[in-house]
C-alpha cells in the first residue's frame, strides 16, 4: 500500500547536486549544435517511458505530438522530448530521435512493433547571421541521432543545443536549467531554451528579470535593480519581430503524476517565463512547456503538494531562463548579456 504525503511539499535544505535537471533521477540531457549553422538540438531522455503533458501559450508555436499529450488520449507514457533550433525545419529532429529510440527497440509496444513517442518543440533561429543553405536536405535528423548519442547527466549550458542560436530580447540566449529538492524526497527541475521576443532585462537596468529567484549566484549574485522599469520600451529598441522567437522547456519530476496532474504542472510552470521575460506569451512567442515525471518516487500525490510541485517548477523555469541568459556567450554582432 502506497503512502500519501501528509502536507505540501516544502524546499529542502539539501540542494539538488547539479542543478540541472539531471537531478530528477533517470533523465539525461543531450546537445547535439552547429556553429557554422549557429542552431542545435536538445533532447531529454530517460531510462523508462515517463509521464509527460504540454502547455502552450505562445501566439506562434511549432510542436510534434501534442495532442497525444492530452490526458484523455490512448498513449499515457512518451520515450523522449526534444526542443530544437531550426523553426519548421528543426522539427524533423524527432524523427532522427525516433530512429535511434527504435533501432534500440524502444517505443510503444503495437504487436510486434515498437513506435517511438517523441513530441517537439521548435524556436525562430533562420535569421540570426547563420548558414541556413542546407538545400533539400536539413540538418536536423542528424542533429537529433547525434544528440542522443550525446545524452549526459552532465551537459553544456548557454551556447549549446537548442540554444546556440537563440536571442532573447536585445542579448544573446540560449540554453539553462535549474533544479529544487523539495520535502519527502521530491525533486522538481526545468530545462529551457530562451529565444524570447520580450526582454530577460529589464528595461533601463542591466538587472535580469530573474533576480529575485536567484540562488547561490547562479546568474551573478544580480541583486535588486538600480532603477525602476522603462515600460516605455518592453521590447527594447528593435520591437518584436513575427515568428522570430519562441522560449520551448521542460520542466521535470520525480514524483508520480497522472497525465492531468503532470498538465497541472506545465500550466503552473508557465508563470516562470512571464517573471523572467516581459512581455511574455505574445502573438510573436510560442512559448511551450513539457511537463514529465518519471514515477521514482512512487507516493502519491495530494492537490496541495500538487500545487508545491507546480510552484517549484515555475520557480525553476525563472532561474533556468535567468542562467541562458547569464551564460551565453557573444554570437556574432549578438551581444552577450554579461558584456554588452
Amino acid at each position: 500500500m502506497q503512502l500519501r504525503p501528509t502536507s505540501a511539499a516544502k524546499p529542502s535544505s539539501a540542494p539538488p547536486r547539479r542543478n540541472l535537471i539531471s537531478d530528477v533521477e533517470g533523465l539525461t540531457v543531450g546537445n547535439a549544435d552547429d556553429a557554422r549553422l549557429r542552431s542545435g538540438v536538445t533532447v531529454v531522455l530517460c531510462a523508462e517511458p515517463f509521464v509527460a503533458a504540454v502547455d502552450v501559450r505562445g501566439g506562434a508555436p511549432g510542436t510534434r505530438e501534442t495532442d497525444l499529450l492530452a490526458p484523455t488520449s490512448l498513449v499515457q507514457h512518451v520515450d523522449a522530448i526534444v526542443l530544437s533550433g531550426g523553426s519548421a525545419f528543426g522539427l524533423e529532429s524527432a524523427a532522427g530521435v525516433s530512429a535511434w529510440l527504435a533501432a534500440r527497440q524502444r517505443g510503444y509496444a503495437v504487436g510486434p512493433v515498437r513506435v517511438p513517442i517523441v513530441p517537439a518543440a521548435i524556436l525562430f533561429d533562420l535569421l540570426n547571421g547563420g548558414d541556413k543553405e542546407w538545400g533539400a536536405e536539413p540538418p536536423y535528423r542528424a542533429l537529433g541521432m547525434r544528440a542522443c548519442e550525446q545524452a549526459r547527466a552532465d551537459f553544456a549550458l548557454g551556447n549549446a543545443g537548442a540554444g546556440l542560436g537563440a536571442i532573447a530580447g536585445e542579448v544573446k540566449g540560449g540554453l539553462g536549467s535549474a533544479s529544487v529538492a523539495l520535502d519527502g524526497g521530491i525533486v522538481v527541475a526545468a530545462l529551457i531554451a530562451a529565444n524570447a521576443v520580450g526582454s530577460p532585462v529589464i528595461p533601463g537596468t542591466r538587472t535580469l528579470w530573474a533576480w529575485a529567484a536567484e540562488q547561490g549566484g547562479e546568474f551573478g549574485n544580480q541583486g535588486p535593480p538600480s532603477a525602476m522599469p522603462d515600460w516605455s520600451k518592453p521590447y527594447g529598441k528593435q520591437g518584436p519581430k513575427p515568428g522570430a522567437n519562441t522560449t520551448v522547456g521542460v520542466v521535470a519530476t520525480n514524483a508520480t503524476l497522472t497525465p492531468a496532474q503532470a498538465q497541472r504542472v506545465a500550466l503552473m510552470a508557465q508563470d516562470g517565463i512571464a517573471r523572467a521575460v516581459r512581455p511574455a506569451h505574445s502573438p510573436f512567442d510560442g512559448d511551450t512547456l513539457f511537463a514529465v515525471a518519471t514515477g521514482r518516487n512512487p507516493r502519491l500525490i495530494e492537490p496541495a503538494e500538487l500545487a508545491a510541485i507546480g510552484d517549484a517548477a515555475a520557480a525553476c523555469v525563472e532561474r533556468s531562463i535567468g542562467r541562458a541568459v547569464y551564460l551565453a556567450e557573444a554570437l556574432g554582432d549578438i551581444p552577450a548579456f554579461r558584456t554588452r
